[in-house]
């Protein structure tokens, strides 16, 4: 009987606990595909199209690319079924670099 009071408890420390590796996951994936554009970026690539290529399909929908200068920054939700939480772990990564010379 103590197991079936405890359940909703577990559920919800189970699903605290994926979400918080889904967002390890998303800031791992942001800074791959931040660095992946700012590589295109040095040689004379498209950064943005770089950066996108370097993420998985989920990723479309969640993810913001901008290049300034020379940096390459890309903010990435993580997945989740709630929305909200998802918005609130969003990552951040930049990378810089330099022309080719």
């Amino acid at each position: 009987m103590e197991l079936v009071a405890a359940l909703p408890a577990l559920l919800l420390a189970g699903l605290v606990a994926l979400q918080l590796l889904a967002a390890g996951y998303a800031m791992t994936l942001a800074d791959g595909a931040a660095e992946a554009g700012a590589l295109a970026l040095a040689s004379g690539g498209s950064a943005a199209r770089a950066a996108r290529d370097a993420l998985p399909g989920w990723a479309g929908d969640d993810v913001a690319i901008s290049v300034r200068g020379g940096t390459v920054t890309v903010r990435l939700r993580p997945p989740s079924p709630l929305g909200p939480v998802a918005d609130r772990l969003a990552v951040t990564s930049s990378a810089s670099a330099r022309g080719a010379r």
